[in-house]
């Protein structure tokens, strides 16, 4: 199998900005007097801003009106951009880079697949943004991860079909999204956490472009 198209997740992908969010979630749940630990935030994972804090509102027994909702996470999401502030190309994850360009050379087409509304600020940091044929992130979109939407449009964006582009993602969610969707994915992290995934790896670092597909080859 030989891939036209290859979307990417952001966080976790890319790059690691779970310990932001984390924290930005952590900081307003406590000010709504819910508990949130890391477990927690692991359900949230690839989720939409407006799924995440409905989350933590279940969690909490909270019931607050539209306009209540559209403050707090605006207050979360100033809480995350503050940290994320910091973040610089050499925070890209290992491997990415050159996998990316490994991609373009060979005429593989890069989307981005991210429920992030924050996801081309971060891009912008990282200096990767002009390395994208494609970019559907939560701006783009009605439906959150497992939905496949976010993955239908980006290969609709880079023109090539699911079956023929490969989904890159670390959160249980997305894997399942690519899945419903007809796309091979690859999964990044725990191998028994995405298991659904037609491989797994632990990161990029000492894989290239032909041992990815060789990966996927009889997946």
């Amino acid at each position: 199998m030989r891939f036209k198209g290859c979307i990417f997740d952001l966080d976790g992908v890319i790059v690691d900005t779970a310990s932001h969010h984390f924290v930005a979630w952590k900081k307003l749940s406590e000010e709504l007097g819910v508990s949130f630990d890391e477990q927690d935030n692991e359900q949230l994972k690839g989720v939409s801003r407006v799924d995440s804090l409905e989350f933590i509102l279940r969690k909490g027994n909270l019931v607050l009106d539209s306009n209540t909702k559209l403050r707090l996470m605006d207050k979360k999401n100033a809480h995350y951009l503050g940290l994320a502030d910091q973040i610089q190309p050499s925070d890209a994850l290992p491997g990415i880079v050159d996998l990316m360009d490994e991609l373009k050379e060979a005429g593989v087409r890069i989307g981005l697949g991210s429920s992030s509304k924050n996801a081309e600020q971060i891009l912008e940091k990282l200096n990767l943004i002009s390395a994208f044929d494609a970019i559907v992130d939560g701006n783009h979109l009605t439906l959150s991860k497992p939905d496949p939407e976010v993955f239908l449009k980006g290969a609709l964006a880079l023109g090539v079909e699911p079956a023929d582009c490969l989904v890159i993602e670390d959160a249980r969610a997305g894997v399942e999204a690519g899945i419903t969707g007809g796309f091979r994915v690859l999964g990044v992290g725990n191998a028994d956490e995405l298991n659904q995934a037609h491989a797994v790896v632990p990161g990029f670092g000492e894989l290239n472009w032909n041992e990815i597909q060789n990966l996927l080859l009889h997946k």
